[in-house]
């Protein structure tokens, strides 16, 4: 088992799920070269049989995507249980499950402080926007933010946004992807970006939104099922017993009983305060997970549909807090699983790889190899999510009501639809193969940043502020956008640390704390000041929405299969 293990990860990788996790995790080294390892059979196994059923459920959606609706939204025939699953299939990606168990492990409390900042998105969109979101929407949620403005420029300001959110946050997937899969599977990286590319435009193209909400489904399963058998195995060596688990756990660790309260992750409350609100507000603003509320039925459903992925994703967060203090003690404490066998010294492979050494201890070679393959198919089933939001964007928004001026054909729509599923796919792939050797975290941390910059705000005001207007939407979410791309780049994660300058001209990390009141201000101000006569026919519209937004009269149903 332990060569194994070595034969799996002997080369140490700085954070290749720090890529994947989000902005805090970014703050970490760069990513190194992830050498090749011995290939691991259990994982390349379960993987391929992984595959083949999704593959089969691609061919079977294919044939119930008869429609616009079918292709972006599932018809609106997704219940909210399969939809909550899918949500959080969506939402935990592969770092979800190595950065955060990795963070508990090294940090203690705050790690978990860190997933809360990533779960209180969720209440937001739970009571304020859910059923809002599916009232008004019908594809994507620039319908939404364009239910009353000027089609044209709004949506073209959403569909940049939203392109712009989707291709950082998925060349992040990408990259990090290609070093996860190099150390788990021991393929090489060029060859893991081609299959992971390659899938996603088959499950996208072929099966739309019904094929990636199963695809999503599984993987949701396959990972919560995976991380419960891992933490029930690691507890059983405590006992069950908590207060035993967190007796060993502070008497081994170099923190002790500090391993419970805050501590590095509060050093900066500025930093820590814009990484809260990022985490928030941008899990509000995401456009593939956005885009989820649309293939339900009602707005019922639409609620529920949140209540279950919070539901999933609060019990997985906990079930990660779980083992990373059971590694502490079973991976912490085993000499096999550092270099040269020195306690306390690197773990083999890399940080991130403390929850496979767990695996490995506490399930052997065949539980190992599952959670490798959970981590693959949860790349997958995040890059999707991903390549079906730009499509829409690129279809929807600007292709049919931008360009055609809603005159485009279904036809029409559908296949530009997939050209740009193929086309984001090809960019991905060219993308995670040129940025193979640098740190593309800040992208992560941009991705957040955008969502709750340029989208969240836009969406909101949309949908409860009478006075919003086509030229404060349009002018605020552009400073959102452009403020914190911006920020970012001057900060140390693009200026030292990717461009090589010696310090950066911005001190602070996260951008949202000082992007996203831009947006809010600059929206708000530029509203008030709007006294046109289209200004006052788009206020006056907002009754009719806040009709439809209350009851769903007039929202799209549910297409019949």
């Amino acid at each position: 088992m332990t060569r194994t293990i070595r034969s799996l990860a002997a080369a140490a990788v700085a954070a290749p799920a720090a890529v994947l996790a989000g902005p805090a995790l970014a703050a970490g080294p760069a990513l190194g070269d992830a050498a090749r390892q011995a290939t691991n059979w259990h994982a390349i196994a379960m993987f391929i049989a992984f595959v083949a059923l999704t593959l089969g459920i691609t061919y079977w959606a294919a044939k119930r995507t008869r429609s616009a609706a079918h292709f972006y939204t599932a018809g609106g025939g997704i219940t909210g249980l399969q939809n909550g699953l899918a949500i959080a299939g969506d939402y935990m990606s592969a770092a979800t499950l190595l950065g955060l168990t990795a963070m508990v492990y090294t940090t203690g409390y705050d790690g978990y402080i860190y997933m809360i900042a990533f779960f209180v998105g969720w209440p937001i969109i739970l009571f304020l926007m859910a059923e809002r979101l599916r009232n008004l929407g019908r594809y994507t949620f620039a319908d939404i933010t364009s239910y009353r403005l000027d089609q044209g420029r709004v949506r073209t300001m959403a569909a940049v946004s939203s392109l712009t959110v989707v291709c950082f946050y998925l060349v992040a997937q990408m990259v990090g992807a290609g070093q996860l899969i190099k150390l788990l599977f021991g393929l090489d990286y060029v060859v893991a970006l081609f299959i992971v590319g390659g899938l996603m435009m088959i499950y996208v193209t072929f099966g739309g939104m019904i094929a990636t909400t199963w695809v999503q489904i599984i993987k949701a399963c396959m990972l919560l099922a995976g991380g419960t058998f891992a933490m029930l195995l690691a507890l059983s060596q405590f006992g069950f017993s908590y207060s035993t688990l967190v007796t060993e756990a502070t008497a081994v660790h170099k923190l002790g009983f500090k391993l419970f309260q805050p501590g590095a992750l509060l050093a900066d409350p500025v930093n820590a305060v814009s990484l809260g609100i990022g985490l928030m507000f941008g899990t509000a603003g995401l456009p593939h997970i956005l885009m989820r509320f649309f293939t339900v039925s009602d707005a019922k459903a639409a609620r529920k549909s949140v209540l279950y992925a919070s539901a999933f994703v609060g019990y997985f967060f906990n079930v990660i807090f779980l083992m990373g203090l059971a590694a502490i003690v079973i991976v912490g404490t085993n000499p096999a699983f550092f270099e040269g066998g020195q306690i306390g010294g690197k773990i083999i492979g890399g940080g991130n790889m403390v929850v496979m050494h767990l695996a490995s201890a506490v399930g052997g070679d065949l539980l190992l190899g599952f959670l490798a393959a959970v981590a693959f198919a949860t790349i997958l089933a995040v890059v999707s999510g991903l390549a079906l939001a730009g499509a829409s964007a690129i279809s929807h928004d600007l292709y049919s009501r931008v360009i055609m001026k809603g005159k485009a054909t279904e036809t029409a729509e559908l296949r530009i639809s997939k050209f740009a599923t193929i086309g984001l796919g090809i960019v991905a792939i060219t993308l995670g193969i040129l940025f193979e050797r640098m740190n593309v975290a800040f992208m992560v941390g941009l991705a957040f940043g955008i969502a709750a910059s340029a989208n969240f705000p836009v969406l909101i005001l949309s949908m409860y502020w009478r006075g919003l207007t086509t030229r404060g939407a349009v002018a605020g979410g552009y400073a959102g956008l452009v403020c914190a791309v911006v920020l970012v780049v001057l900060s140390k994660l693009v200026w030292v640390q990717v461009l090589g300058f010696a310090t950066p001209i911005v001190p602070y990390d996260q951008p949202a704390l000082f992007s996203m009141p831009l947006a809010f201000l600059v929206t708000v101000v530029v509203s008030l000041l709007d006294r046109s006569r289209i200004a006052t026919a788009e206020k006056k519209a907002f009754e009719d929405q806040y009709v439809r937004a209350q009851t769903g009269f007039g929202a799209a149903g549910a297409a019949a299969h």
